[in-house]
């Protein structure tokens, strides 16, 4: 369809909080958002939106999370993207409090608001222009609902959110939940209708209260912190502010990879070599073949790296180095395991180097 066509959609996964976060763009502007972000998470998120080139205008909030800290303070501050949550959320430091029928624009693309109260007061569901896919929060999970024991829930008000207002989308639309505990990662309103077993079916508004009632759920274990946390947006505290930002290499124009590989492009490296260890993680064959290697490089094929790791300099940087940069990217992983803090990978290895005129020594 068209606006499948013209959109960039990814479903990220944060395995200690089971939570799903959802990257939407717009293929043609490159403008995105990012729905319920993760603290820890924002190293791996950021890499993806700049390996996309993409411009990130809005961090979405489904709610206010007890299960996790969001990162969008820590995308404001560092991306300049403004911060969306749900009016009756009551969180401080919010760009845009959105209410039922705001629409967000970013490109081609709009989300519209859905006001979908009971497992917190402040639910709010996203609905792509087109309303092929919803993005429910905790409001509808994948054959389940979201709580209502505590943060102003009401299994009476969810029952409605859900019935009046999320299963008279279209029933071919796709929804993507905040959170799903066995694997599975999106649903539709017409499985959920018929199959889910709180609120499908024939199932009364008094059968899903009392379903609710008698849980008997332990709280989530972060909650004393990430509730605090998310009424500020995800800003810490004032004099843990600074501290929480992620920390930049200070010795070279390091970027984290979305596949978590620090990586240096060739001309600093070209420019810094006298400041670097140069490790070429190839064959001897490819050492001294028709791409040469960078002068002063020392040579330990990649199946031989653990086992010389003592071999290497714990003192100055050390600049991993294969063909293309798949084998040196594995390598600083497994020098960066091994408590080597000052790795990178070579961006585009030795093809990259050569492509870009810089000297080599052959055989």
């Amino acid at each position: 369809m068209n606006g499948k066509s013209r959109r960039i959609f990814r479903q990220l996964f944060d395995a200690r909080s089971s939570t799903f976060t959802y990257l939407v763009a717009d293929k043609q502007t490159r403008e995105a958002v990012l729905i319920d972000s993760v603290f820890e998470q924002f190293t791996r998120d950021s890499a993806l939106i700049q390996e996309l080139g993409l411009k990130l205008l809005f961090t979405l909030e489904t709610h206010v999370h007890a299960d996790h800290v969001t990162a969008a303070w820590l995308f404001k501050e560092l991306l300049g993207s403004k911060i969306v949550v749900g009016a009756a959320g009551g969180v401080d430091g919010v760009d845009v409090a959105v209410k039922e029928g705001d629409v967000l624009r970013f490109g081609s693309e709009a989300l519209s608001v859905l006001s979908t109260p009971g497992h917190t007061s402040g639910c709010v569901t996203y609905v792509t222009g087109d309303r092929e896919l919803a993005f429910t929060g905790d409001a509808l999970l994948i054959r389940a609902a979201g709580r209502t024991d505590f943060q102003q829930g009401d299994a009476h008000l969810l029952y409605r959110s859900v019935h009046d207002k999320l299963f008279t989308l279209p029933e071919e639309c796709l929804l993507y939940p905040g959170h799903d505990y066995q694997g599975r990662g999106v649903t539709t309103v017409d499985e959920e209708k018929r199959h889910n077993p709180r609120l499908g079916g024939e199932r009364s508004e008094g059968d899903f209260v009392g379903y609710m009632e008698n849980l008997g759920l332990p709280h989530p274990k972060q909650i004393d912190v990430a509730v605090p946390a998310n009424l500020r947006a995800g800003r810490p505290d004032a004099d843990a502010a600074a501290s929480a930002l992620p920390a930049a290499p200070t010795w070279a124009p390091v970027v984290r990879t979305f596949a978590g590989i620090p990586q240096l492009e060739p001309p600093w490296v070209e420019e810094h070599l006298g400041e670097s260890f140069i490790l070429d993680v190839r064959e001897p064959a490819e050492f001294v073949g028709e791409l040469g290697h960078i002068h002063g490089a020392k040579l330990i094929p990649l199946g031989e790296l653990r086992a010389k790791l003592g071999e290497l300099p714990k003192d100055v940087p050390i600049v991993a180095v294969c063909r293309s940069g798949g084998r040196s990217a594995q390598a600083c992983v497994i020098l960066e395991g091994a408590g080597f803090a000052r790795v990178a990978n070579l961006s585009g290895g030795m093809i990259g180097w050569r492509s870009l005129g810089f000297a080599v020594d052959a055989a």
